[in-house]
């Protein structure tokens, strides 16, 4: 929230509403169906995001396999996560500690696809060696706020 001249690029209706008010940001939002999270997905969406290259793509995921698969519930949403890693110059993961193991059905991708993880608990061995072998950075992010956090 502190950078100036900030351009975002969102599919998440409460990403923008919680940057909007900051006048150094140009907040655009995408067009599409909106879910009850507030997350807004569908054809138009995808398109939305391929109009773009961005500097950088931030993507959540709901369950990371022991495999380093990237798994999500909602195949909407998956598709506009890919929309968003084709078009991103650097891609980062934001998932926190419940995610690993977590399987659920929709495959997104793979860890070594992403440059970047940024998660509140040092992930499983079997994780950090995926991470490592793909040369993805992994900050582990203090969980408490303090805004410190140690990279991997």
């Amino acid at each position: 929230k502190n950078h100036k001249a900030l351009r975002v690029i969102t599919n998440n209706l409460n990403v923008a509403n919680s940057l909007c008010d900051n006048a150094d940001f140009e907040v655009i939002v995408a067009g599409g169906v909106v879910r009850a999270d507030r997350g807004v997905i569908g054809e138009s969406t995808i398109d939305f995001v391929r109009q773009f290259r961005v500097d950088f793509g931030i993507i959540g995921i709901s369950g990371i396999d022991a495999d380093g698969t990237l798994l999500d519930f909602d195949y909407r949403e998956v598709r506009v996560a890919q929309a968003i890693i084709e078009n991103a110059r650097r891609v980062l993961l934001v998932a926190d500690h419940t995610k690993f193991g977590c399987n659920p059905m929709v495959r997104l991708g793979h860890l070594s696809d992403i440059d970047a993880f940024f998660t509140d608990v040092p992930p499983p061995e079997n994780i950090v060696r995926i991470l490592s072998e793909g040369n993805v950075e992994l900050h582990v992010v203090d969980p408490e706020g303090t805004g410190k956090s140690e990279s991997e």
